[in-house]
């Protein structure tokens, strides 16, 4: 039985908790490779593995998302995040942390669904706030993460930070099975399993060939027949899905000019935003005999990481007048300029810590403000019954 106080509550804990376990990778990944005795380009999987289950598993969500078995959907992914999480702390060996990290990431998708949730259940502007914060908790999530599986792996071991995850996607399953409602009555959301399986596998070989450096200086033939593949899946998976009748993305809505423009914005203030976030990690990690850095733990450059989630919330709580009076396509111009202002703090001013915390102070303010106004531009122009497809290809 659905509890309408506790929905706005869970859909932002859901998107949270997605985040959170996500990005509990990248912190971990020396641990790992000490732990699990594997080279750092192996434990280096556990992010990869995690970030690539996501990007596969999104777009079905999505369409999943779309029909009436929304909330079937979402308590299934989470029951396998938790079935996952169990696994990153089981003393299995490697393979089935990898496993387990796989299983962790399908959960990523689940953020377009608690969008389509709250588009369907709420009032118009209670919707549209709550929305941009789910956008956002992505950027609350990775500076709650990073510092506390920094210190938990630094007190109590790898395992310990693992646990995090059982312990978070339990309390986020109990929550979904309390206060998600059922769907709104909708379009049918029949699996398109051919189209699943082509953007699958395209998206699967691209992301490996980004993802591995290593191939393309030991093995160029192989990284270069990877792209090629994934071009011809991906236009392959395109054509098929503006014949089929009942498509995993309605590719019409996709050249949308408003569309277009949105995911291109945030695919490249995505890669700015992880950009700076690895530079300034590990710069502050980089020992001082380098000749730059602070030789700070993990947990402490974890923390360096909470001003870019305190002002990324803050950006999302704008408010509503003030966006409004910006209108969205401004608001992702004015924070596409607040991006590349943390860029130019950090390239001129690095010397002492707190530099380098200013820096992501401002990185998450842009970040925190292009992702509150993203879906708004998207949802302006996208029914209600493909709110979850449309933010899931974003």
């Amino acid at each position: 039985m659905a509890a309408p106080r506790l929905l706005v509550p869970t859909l932002l804990f859901i998107a949270l908790v997605v985040a959170v376990v996500g990005s509990l990778g990248a912190p971990l990944i020396t641990s790992v490779a000490t732990d699990f005795g594997v080279s750092l380009s192996s434990a280096q999987w556990t992010l990869t593995i995690t970030l690539l289950a996501g990007a596969i598993a999104t777009p079905v969500l999505g369409r999943l998302g779309a029909g009436p078995r929304r909330r079937a959907a979402v308590i299934t992914t989470l029951a396998i995040v938790v079935a996952g999480s169990v696994l990153t702390v089981a003393p299995l060996g490697f393979a089935w942390l990898l496993t387990g990290r796989a299983a962790q990431g399908t959960g990523l998708g689940l953020t377009a669904l608690m969008m389509a949730a709250a588009r369907d259940h709420l009032g118009r502007e209670q919707a549209a706030t709550t929305i941009a914060l789910i956008s956002v908790a992505s950027t609350i999530g990775i500076g709650v993460g990073y510092p506390l599986a920094g210190l938990l792996t630094e007190v109590a071991g790898l395992r310990a930070a693992y646990a995090l995850g059982v312990l978070v996607t339990v309390v986020a399953l109990a929550a979904a099975v309390v206060a998600l409602p059922p769907s709104l009555p909708a379009r049918s959301a029949t699996a398109d399993v051919p189209g699943a399986i082509m953007l699958g596998a395209g998206l699967l070989a691209l992301l490996i060939a980004v993802s591995e450096p290593s191939l393309w200086h030991r093995h160029a033939v192989l990284a270069v027949a990877l792209i090629g593949g994934a071009a011809a899946l991906l236009a392959g998976w395109a054509a098929y899905e503006r014949r089929t009748a009942a498509p995993l993305v309605d590719v019409t809505l996709l050249r949308h000019p408003a569309v277009v423009g949105a995911n291109a914005a945030m695919l490249v203030g995505g890669m700015g935003m992880y950009l700076l976030l690895t530079i300034i990690t590990r710069y502050v990690q980089t020992p001082g005999p380098a000749g730059y850095g602070f030789g700070a733990s993990t947990f402490v450059a974890g923390l360096a990481l909470v001003p870019f989630s305190v002002m990324g919330f803050a950006a999302g709580k704008l408010p509503p007048r003030l966006r409004g009076k910006l209108g969205p396509n401004a608001m992702l111009g004015v924070s596409a300029v607040v991006v590349l202002v943390a860029f130019v703090v950090f390239a001129v001013a690095r010397a002492r810590l707190a530099d380098a915390l200013v820096a992501m102070a401002i990185l998450g303010f842009g970040v925190g403000s292009f992702s509150a106004a993203m879906p708004t531009v998207i949802l302006a122009v996208t029914p209600p019954s493909e709110t979850s497809s449309a933010m899931g290809v974003n």
